[in-house]
Formats: structure tokens, sequence, C-alpha cells
């Protein structure tokens, strides 16, 4: 026997956000961000069926790609935030790595190192963001000095990142559009801006390159309906089963700090999940549950392997009856609200112990 806790992954559902990218932007290329451990879904498992249908994946950094590369991914893949040191030039040049550029200190480094191999380098230009990336008035000299440093493969791809892409009426994305624009015309190479949210919605800042992440997993980065994003289908799916059904009089509290008390006669359900396996402890009472495909809600504070469920309105609830946290029929991002955070967050905070299974 097993616990019933477990991420349930639809493999289809990936390669289904995969063509709705490739729909938006056609004739861009597409590399998938699969940083922290594919936003929580495995990254190497992730990664194996990305290969195929992508042109190029990118992560954090060195480790996470050097865990790919291990396991046997061959496509290119890209340094997001570049390389923390100079002894991390030599493993990226090794691996085949594509590595940021994104302040004077790196480009010193790749202009004095001794590399096996030409590097590819991405230009990172800050439009607005304001975490990375050279000034708009520094992009010229930084790519001129990639150009004459005899260390890279080709030309640099130039790219930057948007901070407000989500907001759908910001005018922020289309100021950084432009100063982005202005910043590299002229210089010949390949183009990049549309993270997720830009690749559902801003068409303009497609360019060669997309770097959808967080769509690829099936959620929307939007906090208002987008039709684009309605399209996509959730690829993990957090499931549980109950384990105890009790009767509570009116006036009865349920779970640590008895922080909800029945306001009628009530029917609780206690599901085996908590904030050990993922689940977030500050889930408010209220925050949806399935229960048999059913909404019900949280009822009492979420323990590290369990949370209790008002079922009260539901047909007949029994022991080992499935329970959905998220994902097919309920979305992270509701889930999230209720949490008072993202849905990014709950998905790459997800625990080893929760198994990632495959589904059928």
């Amino acid at each position: 026997m097993t616990r019933p806790s477990q991420a349930r992954l639809d493999l289809s559902a990936l390669h289904h956000n995969v063509a709705v990218a490739r729909e938006l932007a056609p004739g861009t290329r597409l590399m998938a961000v699969v940083k922290a451990n594919a936003y929580g879904h495995g990254a190497v498992t992730m990664a194996r069926e990305l290969e195929p249908r992508v042109d190029a994946l990118a992560v954090a950094c060195t480790e996470e790609a050097l865990a790919l590369r291990d396991a046997g991914i061959r496509c290119p893949i890209l340094l997001l935030q570049g390389v923390f040191e100079a002894s991390e030039l030599p493993v990226a040049a090794a691996a085949g790595f594509w590595i940021t550029i994104d302040n004077d200190l790196q480009l010193q480094w790749l202009e004095q190192a001794s590399l096996s191999a030409p590097v590819g380098c991405w230009l990172k230009i800050d439009t607005g963001m304001h975490r990375l990336g050279a000034l708009p008035a520094q992009t010229a000299s930084f790519y001129q000095r990639l150009l004459a440093c005899g260390k890279m493969a080709g030309t640099p791809v130039l790219s930057t990142h948007f901070a407000s892409a989500d907001e759908l009426h910001n005018p922020q994305t289309w100021q950084q559009i432009e100063l982005f624009e202005a910043a590299t015309a002229g210089l010949e190479g390949l183009r990049s801006a549309a993270n997720s949210p830009a690749t559902l919605a801003w068409p303009r800042a497609h360019y060669d390159w997309i770097r959808p992440g967080y769509m690829l997993w099936g959620n929307s980065p939007f906090g208002e309906t987008q039709p684009e994003a309605e399209r996509l289908r959730p690829v993990m799916t957090l499931v549980s089963a109950v384990i105890s059904v009790r009767d509570i009089a009116a006036g009865e509290c349920v779970g640590y700090g008895g922080s909800w008390q029945a306001q009628r006669p009530s029917r609780v359900a206690t599901v085996t999940i908590g904030y050990g396996d993922g689940y977030p402890r500050t889930a408010a009472n209220g925050t949806p549950v399935l229960v048999n495909g059913r909404r019900a809600t949280l009822a009492g504070r979420v323990s590290m392997d369990m949370i209790t469920v008002d079922v009260t309105d539901l047909p007949p609830v029994a022991i080992g009856d499935p329970v959905v946290l998220w994902g097919e029929g309920l979305p992270v991002d509701e889930v999230a609200r209720h949490a008072g955070t993202i849905g990014y967050e709950l998905l790459t905070r997800m625990p080893p112990r929760t198994p990632r299974v495959i589904a059928p």
C-alpha cells in the first residue's frame, strides 16, 4: 500500500501547451524554461519530453544544467543568470551551455577565459525590470566587446525580460518593447523578450526566440481571463484521498488552534496531505478542494500531513474517496490566491516527499 498523496503529471497536456506556444508565435524558436526542477514537475522527466519538441532549454544556473546533461539531455541549454564565477566558464564551454552576459564583470571573465570551445552568448539588456542586464546605453559597447573577445560562438542573442507583461493593461510592457528595440537597433543577431505572458498576449514581443515557462505547465500568468491562456491544460494535478469522515456539532472547532468553527451541524473529511507534501500552510478556511469531483472548502488549519474539509453539502463522502488539491478542474492559481501567494510558488515548492507520477 502507498500513501495516496501524489502529483500526477499529464504529458499530453505538456505537448498541448507546447503546441499552443508554437501556434501563437509561428516562425520563432522556442526555449522552454525548466528551472527550479521544471517548476516542481521534475526537470529531467520534463526535459526529456520537451527536448524533441523545442529548440533549447533554459535553467537558472550551472548545477541545473549539469544535471540535465548527466541525464542525457543534449540540446542547447541557456544559463539564464549567466555564471557566478569565472571558473564556471570552462565548464559551460565543455558542456555546450549558452551563457547570459548581463554585467561588466561577467564580460571581463569571458574576455580573460581560456576555453576549450567558444560559447554561445545571450546579451541581456535592462529595459525596466532592474534586476539584471546591461543598461541600454551600454548595449553597443558590450556587443562590440563580445564580438572582439574571440570566445563567443556566432553573434550574441539580444534579450530582455518584462516586469509587468502579466498585467494586460500596464503600459510598462510597451515602454520596455520600445526601449529594447531602440537599444538594439542596427545590431545584428537574434532577439528574445517573450516570457509566458508575452508569448500569450504580446505578439510584438515574440521576435526570434520565445521563452515560455509557466504556461508550459498549463497555468495562466494573468490575474484575469485571457483567451489564449484559457486554452492551456494543467500538467500537474495534486491528488490525495479521504482517510476519515466525522460529524461535528454546531459550535465545535476543528484543527490546531480551533481556527474553524462549525456554524451548523457539519460533516468534515480528513485528507492525507499537508504542508509536508507541498500544500500551503497559509491556505485559509474556505480554500476550494475537489472531493469526488465536487467543490468543498478547507475547514481548519493545514497540518504537516493532513487537512480537514467541510463536505456537509456534498453527497455522502467515504474513506478512500479521491481528492484534488489543484490541477484538473481546480486551477493552482485559484488555490494560491486563498493562500496569499501565486501558483508559481506552490508548484516550485513541491517537495521530494510527494511522488511525481506519470498519468496513464
